[in-house]
């Protein structure tokens, strides 16, 4: 059977969940806030705007799953295994759409394929769990195919429409979107203003923590690196050296909000040298920013440069990064 895998992204959220048993194991070999994070939630609110279930921005309007996402390219060139999040049976697949970046040129072809290269399990209860933009040629699984949680569906790719290698996982009972984090369909925030609310009881086995946005990796350069450089991997491979014509230091974040800072500063063998505070001017699922000095004179003092960037929201630390290189 062909996967209807496009329109079944349709699909809103409209009912709370049953009670059941029902678990879902976590679908990604990597560690959650070291080699990957969660880019993005399923959207409690319906128009225009997007709250995740913690009542923050890390969502867009009408997204209807949780996005695990990879800091650069090159981590899905090497390869990172999707697994079953739950036991089931393969309802549908897709394998041949190649791995690029949505744009709009290719947008036409992308029309009711948006979810790219993926796996829909059936589950019991009503339950659906759908994998989307896996790699092209991954997927290890055939139609009608009884697995165990566990099981290795495919890698994580950049098939279908995306911007950065994720697993867009949904989950669906009985066609209605369910945020596995908030299975009764309703804001936790809320909670507190309404007594009769049901308790929210997450679907993970082993929840994962919220992280509200954070830094996916730093890096010194001689220039101000190309964003498609940073997403790539091919930015942290520059060499400096005490005769560089300039000393950059980036880091690059994700779940920005509007109004949030960045500091950015760097300290060498005399001292602190350079320190930068930047306002994000709107909400930014993935950004950089970058700072630093060229070179004024015959070259940099010999020595360890440290530089560390620091993500403030609302004067508390969301997150900070440090990195560290010797110039010779």
């Amino acid at each position: 059977m062909r996967l209807p895998i496009g329109a079944l992204l349709l699909s809103l959220v409209t009912a709370p969940a049953v009670a059941s048993d029902f678990t879902l194991q976590w679908p990604v070999d990597c560690r959650l806030g070291e080699t990957c994070h969660i880019q993005q939630y399923v959207d409690h609110i319906p128009g225009p705007g997007a709250q995740d279930y913690q009542c923050q921005g890390l969502s867009y309007s009408g997204h209807k799953g949780t996005d695990i996402a990879l800091p650069y390219l090159r981590d899905m060139q090497v390869g990172v295994t999707v697994r079953a999040a739950a036991p089931g049976v393969v309802r549908g697949l897709r394998n041949t759409m190649p791995d690029a970046y949505a744009t709009e040129e290719n947008a036409e072809l992308l029309k009711g394929r948006e979810c790219g290269n993926g796996v829909v399990l059936r589950h019991a209860d009503g339950w659906e769990t759908q994998y989307c933009h896996l790699k092209q040629g991954s997927v290890r699984v055939q139609n009608g195919q009884q697995i165990e949680a566990g099981t290795p569906l495919g890698e994580v790719g950049l098939s279908g429409k995306t911007q950065f290698p994720h697993l867009h996982l949904s989950l669906r009972q009985n066609g209605n979107v369910v945020d596995p984090f908030a299975p009764d369909g309703r804001l936790a925030c809320n909670r507190a203003q309404d007594s009769e609310s049901p308790s929210t009881e997450s679907l993970w086995a082993d929840p994962p923590p919220y992280q509200p946005g954070g830094f996916l990796g730093a890096g010194f350069s001689t220039q101000v690196p190309e964003f498609r450089a940073i997403k790539s991997g091919a930015a942290s491979g520059a060499r400096l050296t005490t005769k560089s014509p300039a000393l950059v230091f980036w880091a690059y974040a994700f779940g920005g909000q509007k109004g949030d800072r960045v500091r950015l500063s760097i300290s060498g063998p005399t001292g602190v040298f350079s320190v930068h505070e930047i306002t994000l001017e709107r909400d930014q699922a993935q950004f950089f920013r970058a700072s630093g000095k060229r070179l004024r004179k015959k070259s940099w003092d010999y020595g360890r440069y440290t530089a560390l960037a620091v993500l403030l929201r609302d004067d508390d630390e969301i997150d900070r990064i440090e990195q560290v290189i010797d110039l010779r």
